[in-house]
């Protein structure tokens, strides 16, 4: 499982990120950043369907996106 974040007041609202998402979970944002753009971002009851794979990040021209990936515990 993965967990992205954006940093929103960078954000041209491209949607280049929306566009290659594998699980369709970014959308653009109701709200406008400072610049004057919808932000994108995934709302977070779909957080949990975000695999981590990092697509959305190496999309992006402006850097605004952070991937994490949650480790798998061993037990």
């Amino acid at each position: 499982m993965g967990r992205v974040t954006f940093r929103e007041n960078r954000c041209k609202g491209c949607e280049l990120c929306k566009a290659f998402c594998p699980k369709g979970i970014i959308v653009m944002a109701s709200r406008i950043n400072s610049m004057g753009f919808h932000p994108a971002t995934v709302e977070e009851e779909d957080m949990n369907k975000c695999t981590g794979c990092a697509i959305c990040a190496r999309m992006c021209p402006d850097l605004v996106i952070e991937v994490e990936k949650e480790e798998k515990k061993v037990g």
